[in-house]
């Protein structure tokens, strides 16, 4: 049975801060306001599901969480592309495992 991507997440962000790192799990979405308009509230599409800081040199990442077959969506190629173009640490990880590598080795778009 694969494992659900919320649990991969918390468990990402558990390995992470015992690892020092501060890590910020981003909530996005939109509401219907009463007059029927829609408000988008959060960070952009395709922002990744975490954020965070390395507490060594304050060098930050981002992770988005994936299942052993889940892929990214075309946004989120779109802000993979925007962050490769800058040079930020970032990657898909598909288990904890995966996300200390990436924030350890400062790697730039793993699993994309």
């Amino acid at each position: 049975m694969t494992q659900p991507e919320h649990e991969i997440q918390n468990a990402v962000r558990v390995a992470l801060s015992a690892n020092q790192c501060t890590v910020f799990r981003v909530n996005a979405g939109q509401v219907r306001l009463p007059d029927g308009r829609f408000f988008q509230t959060g960070v952009p599409k395709g922002h990744f599901d975490l954020y965070g800081f390395r507490w060594s040199d304050h060098q930050v990442f981002y992770i988005e969480v994936k299942t052993k077959t889940g892929r990214p969506r075309p946004d989120q190629i779109k802000f993979h592309d925007f962050l490769v173009r800058r040079g930020v640490i970032h990657g898909i990880a598909r288990s904890p495992e995966d996300a200390i590598k990436i924030v350890e080795e400062g790697l730039v778009g793993y699993g994309f």
